[in-house]
């Protein structure tokens, strides 16, 4: 195993997820890749973020009145470098994509032909399923990759 692709998102359970995909390659000796998947900026002005890692550039930038996909690259490149020093090994790469959440993480693990894809799943159910879909569950079908997914309790 030589590469392992850990797609991030904003959500609390991002730690848990580095964290486990980091360990993961180190235990590999493989080379961790953190991605990160920007979609339509008027998702981002309209979710209120907590910190994550410490990172909470959403709350300082004013997405509702800039819908500059530039600004959304920006904030969510300097996401990835402070995760990366959250979890202090400098040799993690970081990735910024545009698009579908889905198809983007399978693009790119094609891409960089990496071994593993790393991620979570939030578990929904129901109506929430359908509205939304679930990345992890379209990862899945259509992935020809191996896949560690991390189940993500909601305390809720």
């Amino acid at each position: 195993m030589k590469k392992i692709l850990i797609a991030l998102d904003y959500d609390s359970s991002a730690q848990s997820i580095a964290e486990n995909g980091v360990a993961l390659a180190h235990a590999m000796n493989a080379q961790a890749i953190l991605l990160h998947v920007i979609s339509d900026a008027s998702h981002y002005a309209s979710v209120n973020y907590s910190p994550v890692m410490g990172f909470d550039m959403f709350n300082s930038l004013d997405l509702m009145q800039s819908d500059s996909t530039e600004n959304l690259k920006n904030a969510a490149q300097q996401y990835l470098l402070n995760t990366i020093r959250h979890l202090g090994d400098q040799g993690i790469m970081a990735i910024v994509k545009e698009g579908d959440y889905g198809d983007m993480i399978l693009a790119t693990a094609k891409e960089l032909q990496v071994d593993i894809i790393v991620m979570g799943t939030h578990s929904r159910h129901g109506l929430d399923k359908f509205l939304m879909g679930s990345v992890a569950e379209k990862v899945l079908h259509k992935s020809t990759i191996p896949l560690y997914i991390i189940p993500i309790v909601n305390a809720s």
